[in-house]
């Protein structure tokens, strides 16, 4: 059995395979009132089928304040539940898991979402924009500056993620990732380069992934120990000219992770800042390796993974325990089914990988 394909068990949910569909924004809720659509079943639903063994949502709100644009998804509501509900049963009756990633975009919110033929920048109120918040007062380049947020609402927000995952696991989700990379909210605290603050959140690393701990502890005290919880960060900042976050601080940040209940880090990198970024296949996996390593973690890792032997050097390298792909699998929604294939073990997992309605078209 090729290690790719191998199960994995987190606390007592077993996935059914090392191939992982990363969160990717799909900016596809028209109504602007964060409830997934027939869009979001189809997306979603289509990877399942295709054989990928989790099965993650784009970056999920847990306010409306907290979405990167006003189409992205929230579950922040009861009608949202049900809605996600509909879509996590179908994941599941495919043989995959449903995971959420829970998501506030801080400094970054209220951006349209730029589709081809549509304008870019912030979104203006009339299309549904409003003021952002983060850690300081500080703008990422471009965009509108942000409410510096007081010590009540940060307290407000690690509740308002403890009630989203409450609200996920209500809905059907079996995994929840915390996201806290890419230059989103928890990123901005953790990295001196959006991180001004000279309360209890910010200056020392203690203080600036204070937040991102309250958050972890709180979703955890909400659900059931028996559900994942996973985080993922951005393992640098990709600055070296100033105090940035940094490989060396993932390291210190992840031992922290694992004490506090955290399953799984997803390590990607960059996005809090815009600066050049030297990308090419497998450019983050060193990242994932290391933490791995030293933190003694789990970790999953992402970034231009793309063939099939690529991943599965990943995994029998011992760099990372799975990886997720993200515009592969937009490209290819059956990649698990042609790698299966292409590695040489089609026969040996095609009754975990194929729904009975496509048996016959499968890889030979």
């Amino acid at each position: 059995m090729s290690s790719l394909f191998a199960s994995i068990t987190l606390r007592n949910t077993t996935i059914r395979n090392r191939i992982w569909l990363a969160p990717m924004c799909q900016y596809s809720v028209e109504a602007r009132d964060g409830i997934p659509t027939d869009w979001h079943l189809v997306h979603l639903g289509a990877r399942a089928q295709g054989g990928f063994g989790l099965v993650m949502t784009e970056a999920t709100a847990v306010v409306p304040e907290g979405r990167i644009s006003p189409q992205d998804t929230g579950i922040w509501n009861d009608e949202q539940v049900a809605a996600w509900a509909r879509i996590t049963a179908f994941i599941r009756s495919q043989g995959a898991t449903p995971a959420i990633q829970l998501a506030h975009a801080g400094r970054k919110a209220s951006t349209r979402r730029g589709f081809p033929g549509e304008a870019n920048g912030v979104a203006p109120t009339e299309e549904g924009g409003w003021t952002p918040v983060g850690p300081s007062d500080t703008a990422f380049p471009g965009l509108l500056q942000p409410e510096e947020l007081s010590t009540d609402e940060i307290r407000a927000l690690v509740e308002a993620f403890a009630t989203a995952a409450a609200r996920s696991v209500e809905a059907g989700f079996e995994v929840l990732e915390i996201h806290a990379a890419h230059g989103y909210l928890l990123h901005e605290f953790l990295s001196p380069l959006s991180n001004h603050r000279t309360d209890d959140h910010g200056g020392s690393f203690q203080n600036r992934s204070r937040l991102l701990v309250e958050v972890v502890d709180a979703v955890r005290a909400r659900v059931v120990d028996q559900v994942p919880v996973i985080v993922r960060i951005s393992a640098t900042d990709w600055v070296d000219d100033r105090p940035a976050w940094t490989v060396d601080q993932s390291v210190e940040l992840a031992h922290v992770l694992r004490e506090h209940g955290v399953d799984l880090v997803d390590v990607s990198s960059g996005g809090n800042v815009t600066v050049p970024i030297p990308v090419g296949p497998g450019y983050q996996v060193p990242f994932a390796a290391r933490i791995r390593a030293e933190a003694g973690v789990v970790t999953g890792s992402v970034g231009m993974i793309t063939e099939p032997e690529q991943a599965q050097e990943v995994i029998d390298g011992g760099q990372a325990d799975v990886v997720l792909l993200g515009r592969a699998a937009l490209r290819d929604p059956s990649w698990p089914q042609r790698a299966a294939h292409e590695l040489g073990v089609a026969d040996e997992v095609s009754g975990r990988l194929y729904p009975p309605q496509y048996v016959r078209a499968a890889w030979h």
